[in-house]
């Protein structure tokens, strides 16, 4: 049988860097008081990209006073349809920018350049161009009675594996609602936050109406427990989701948490298998699961495990591994090396419990962060990388043989963010979807994503929802 080989297809376009970024405070870019800058690297290939400011206390108190002064000035008291405006100009730049950064995600963040440019820049300007088309439609996203306010000052902490995308999940509603952000990206991915901080200035929008601040946890901590923050919504892991809740529990302070998932993809006898084994892959492979929502947990009807498992294995040997600059990539870089750390452990742990490891064959590049397209076999419930959130391009396979069983598996985990159903039969996916315990089912899909959509969970999963105009009411005292 004749092997193919794709000649490399790398990204021509070139992300402008600079050698060093401050904080964006009030309209202007400024050092951080006590001289703190940290290196952000690119995953793919250990290198520096760039050093970036560290925000202490005096700087987040320095961002939250200008957001304050922006709201109260002017801001809260412009015209709604003024406000569009702004919104509008950020979507435009966005799409105007997507090439670039697509680029800067990807060297930033280690993902895919085809999922940068398909997905996430796309989906990023997409929330801009939603929220500004409400801004002036306020009262139609309320309920009777309710007069549709901002809340005042958002404190809003994003992750790494959306970088962008989550800060525009966010910064959208909020400034069409009136409000005035400070925004403080991953210590890990800063670099288009800081873009999006750029292209916020160059769009005119008033000085502190969005200020970006970059450092690590104890930055976020100052952002969360200042006093003049009436809102906080953060993504990340349910750990630090509960330690914000814990802070901020009598403050006062509105909250919304977008935590961690173990989600449950469910595949009937009765699935459309080819679309199944590419929902399958989408699922858990997409941006090298790190996705909150991915399907990490496979159900699958007892009778078809053994075709699922020898399509599985042979699709997975079909996915590229390597440089996330090159368009033909499937999966790239491991955002960090503590990730990949982590993901190392626990598959560690599944192998030492007795589940079975397959992976794609393929050269691991000799630098960067990068772990195969993996999945388990012989998994069992109690096993930790059935319970716990891998966050890596780790599947765990396990079975059932009734519906009844398939919804009590599904629902035995602490979280619940999102889940995935793959049948012919309508009927089944409503009648099993109304029984999972999840923000959002998808059923005969996976990972679709939509502004006008709303995206959350709850339990362990957090609270809340971004997107839709259940993200806009987030952002609206009532």
């Amino acid at each position: 049988m004749a092997i193919f080989e794709y000649a490399p297809a790398p990204e021509t376009v070139k992300a402008p860097i600079r050698e060093q970024y401050g904080l964006f405070i009030d309209g202007k870019w400024i050092a951080p008081r006590d001289g703190r800058y940290f290196d952000t690297v690119n995953p793919a290939t250990e290198e520096t990209l760039a050093r970036v400011a560290y925000a202490g206390d005096e700087d987040v108190d320095r961002a939250v006073r200008a957001a304050r002064k922006a709201y109260d000035k002017y801001w809260r008291r412009m015209r709604p349809a003024d406000r569009a405006k702004y919104v509008y100009r950020i979507a435009r730049a966005i799409t105007e920018r997507s090439r670039e950064l697509a680029v800067l995600e990807t060297i930033d963040g280690g993902k895919p350049i085809k999922e940068s440019r398909d997905f996430d820049i796309p989906l990023s300007a997409a929330h801009f161009f939603y929220y500004a088309g409400w801004a002036d439609k306020l009262e139609w996203a309320m309920r009777a009675g309710e007069e549709p306010n901002p809340i005042g000052v958002a404190g809003q902490i994003v992750p790494w594996n959306f970088p962008l995308l989550m800060a525009a999940w966010k910064v959208a509603p909020a400034l069409a609602c009136g409000n005035t952000i400070v925004l403080k990206p991953a210590e890990t991915t800063p670099l288009t936050a800081l873009a999006l901080a750029q292209i916020a200035a160059e769009a005119d929008l008033p000085p502190g109406v969005l200020n970006v601040i970059t450092g690590d946890g104890a930055t976020g901590a100052a952002l969360v427990g200042h006093p003049d923050v009436d809102k906080i919504a953060f993504t990340g892991s349910t750990e630090v989701g509960k330690a914000i809740q814990r802070s901020t529990a009598g403050s006062g302070k509105r909250l919304t948490l977008e935590l961690g998932g173990k989600a449950a993809h469910i595949v009937f006898a009765d699935a459309p298998m080819d679309q199944a084994i590419e929902g399958i892959v989408n699922g858990i492979y997409f941006n090298q699961g790190h996705v909150c929502c991915a399907g990490s947990r496979l159900l699958v009807e007892e009778s078809v495990h053994e075709q699922i498992v020898v399509r599985l294995t042979d699709r997975i040997q079909t996915l590229r591994l390597g440089d996330p600059l090159d368009k033909n990539t499937d999966v790239g870089a491991i955002n960090s090396k503590m990730q990949l750390d982590k993901i190392k452990e626990l598959v560690g742990s599944g192998i030492d419990e007795g589940a079975i490891l397959v992976q794609q064959s393929c050269a691991l590049p000799e630098r960067g962060y990068f772990f195969p397209a993996s999945f388990f076999t012989n998994v069992q419930q109690s096993h930790r990388i059935a319970r716990e959130e891998i966050f890596g391009p780790v599947l765990s396979i396990l079975t059932f043989r009734t519906p009844e069983e398939a919804v009590e598996k599904a629902n035995n985990t602490p979280y619940g963010l999102s889940a995935g159903i793959w049948t012919d039969k309508g009927s089944k996916n409503m009648y099993i979807a109304q029984y999972l315990r999840a923000g959002v089912v998808w059923c005969n899909t996976f990972n679709q994503f939509d502004p006008s959509s709303p995206f959350g969970g709850f339990r362990e999963s957090g609270f809340g929802r971004e997107g839709g105009v259940h993200g806009l009411r987030e952002y609206l005292a009532h």
